[in-house]
């Protein structure tokens, strides 16, 4: 059998607010969008008693063998999902790690859907939701690939936002660990989109809004904060502002001229750094 290919896409948080904290995680509500920019994974049935995995790209090294898709794997085995069939699966990482783009998520859930979409697993709602959870807490956004807002009380609603956004992504050469910045959180904001409407999409009030875990990676790596401050300054930049927990920090442009420009003169000032546009799709 040969392989079929699939495309696993980054996401971005466009806003994030911490509402609170049960026994083991925080509360989020956030607006959220996914790139163009995408994992490549090719999968194929195979005669054998495992599954196999193997990441390749520029991003596969210190992948470990604990990793969301040799989770998603061992839970669905372990529910007798697949029936005893057993995939190889190769994954090209086009996104970086540790950088809040959601990359292994994505790649789980990118993974579980072609499963469920080939009539290989059937579950409801209710068990995608509870298999997701096992894997990751942002492993079920995957699920969609779209525009969604995620309400504080863990509802997704999701739209179709016809105008694309430019993005020009930048991730120092240092990333950051999700659990660290998360356990600097010391306050909480009132949930605001718990009404979730298309227009929480546009610019104007996308400017307004914050990544409320941007300030403490912001203080804790000043390297940030210097990037921070290079892209504000950025010909015709809409705004500027962290995805997820870091490190990358996303320039938002409405022209793909100007995104492109832009990226000429980050490469300049940051040779060290990864640069890259992309769009929302």
């Amino acid at each position: 059998m040969s392989y079929l290919k699939i495309k696993s896409f980054a996401k971005i948080n466009l806003a994030l607010n911490v509402v609170g904290k049960t026994t083991s995680l925080h509360k989020i509500e956030s607006i959220v969008s996914f790139l163009d920019l995408h994992d490549e994974i090719l999968i194929k049935k195979i005669k054998n008693k495992n599954h196999k995995i193997k990441f390749i790209g520029k991003f596969s090294n210190n992948i470990n063998s604990n990793n969301t898709v040799s989770k998603l794997l061992e839970i669905v085995e372990k529910k007798r999902l697949l029936k005893n069939t057993k995939f190889k699966i190769i994954i090209k990482k086009n996104i970086p790690s540790e950088a809040g783009l959601g990359g292994g998520s994505m790649n789980a859930a990118t993974i579980l859907k072609f499963f469920i979409k080939k009539n290989l697993i059937k579950v409801s709602k209710k068990e995608i939701k509870e298999l997701t959870g096992l894997i990751g807490s942002d492993v079920i956004l995957g699920m969609y690939s779209k525009n969604l807002i995620l309400k504080s009380n863990d509802i997704i609603k999701d739209f179709f936002i016809k105008k694309k956004i430019y993005t020009l992504i930048v991730k120092p050469n240092f990333g950051c660990l999700t659990t660290k910045i998360y356990s600097n959180v010391k306050s909480y904001k009132k949930p605001i989109f718990n009404q979730p409407t298309k227009n929480m999409f546009n610019l104007d009030f996308l400017k307004k809004m914050d990544n409320d875990l941007e300030l403490i990676a912001l203080n804790k790596y000043s390297k940030l904060n210097t990037l921070k401050r290079f892209l504000e300054k950025l010909l015709k930049v809409e705004f500027v502002r962290m995805t997820g927990s870091g490190s990358a920090i996303i320039a938002y442009f409405k022209s793909d001229k100007m995104c492109k420009e832009a990226e000429k003169r980050v490469k300049k000032q940051f040779r060290n750094y990864w640069c890259k546009t992309s769009k929302t799709i």
